[in-house]
């Protein structure tokens, strides 16, 4: 009851659009099509805890512009802790080109292209024992004066993929998400997110195993602006599992830092 309470008296407070810019480039399962502007970098934590269990997956990611918003290095720290172990999982190295959507623009697309290194333990689960590659097309666009919406396609490819017994095997995945933010406050916005994810893993020698997720998560994010310009954003989400996922739940915590570093 009080987080409602909170959450009305927020929605509450007269808006003031025309001082503050919206949030930007803080979904948390789906991937904004905005890189950094020049000169900030932004710090981003997610953690997922099922509601069930006590499993947990960890991801910390760091955006840098490469001289102006144009292009974008990033890379992402995942970790986990899983049935067999906890630890590191596999580290990717990103670089995203801002096609479209520097400036003004309703529309922005933005293709990532990453490098997934194997610094995670295959035979804790940790990892897939080999190098591999992902590619994501996110596209976004402005569809009014308070809704933006997010698209994401993508996939990976992981050539001579071990399990946790040595066995090896080339091994796929393709997404697909939806994003769909309203802009209840240039402050406070609410999500709904849906993804979509068939994955293989490694079953025996040149063998795989295919298995999809699919989640619809709702969800809300809050920013605090500070006189240093610092922008914190706090989040939470709520996936639900459909269709092959149903019955699974869990929580997203989201926590981004966004900060001039020159």
């Amino acid at each position: 009851m009080r987080g409602a309470a909170a959450l009305l008296f927020l929605l509450a407070i007269p808006a003031r659009a025309q001082e503050l810019p919206p949030i930007a480039d803080n979904s948390f399962l789906i991937e904004e099509a905005y890189n950094q502007e020049a000169g900030v970098v932004q710090h981003i934590s997610l953690l997922d805890h099922p509601r069930h269990g006590s499993d947990w997956s960890f991801a910390f990611t760091q955006e840098w512009p490469l001289g102006s918003q144009r292009h974008q290095l990033s890379f992402t720290l995942p970790a986990a802790h899983t049935p067999f172990d906890q630890g590191l999982g596999d580290v990717a190295v990103n670089y995203r080109y801002q096609l479209l959507g520097i400036g003004e623009s309703r529309l922005a697309f933005a293709p990532r292209l990453s490098l997934l290194l194997p610094t995670g333990d295959e035979e804790a689960g940790l990892g897939n024992g080999a190098a591999g590659v992902e590619v994501n097309l996110p596209l976004s666009i402005v569809l009014g004066e308070r809704l933006v919406g997010h698209w994401n396609l993508g996939g990976s490819y992981t050539p001579s993929a071990q399990e946790m017994f040595g066995a090896e095997a080339d091994v796929d995945g393709v997404f697909l998400g939806q994003g769909l933010i309203w802009l209840a406050r240039p402050r406070l916005n609410v999500l709904l997110e849906a993804i979509w994810e068939r994955t293989e893993t490694v079953a025996g020698p040149d063998l795989t195993f295919r298995e999809e997720s699919a989640f619809v998560s709702p969800g809300v994010r809050v920013a605090q602006d500070l006189p240093s310009g610092l922008q914190i954003v706090y989040g939470l989400g709520v996936p639900i599992g459909v269709g092959t996922s149903e019955g699974e739940r869990s929580v997203l915590l989201y926590l981004s830092f966004e900060h001039p570093f020159r």
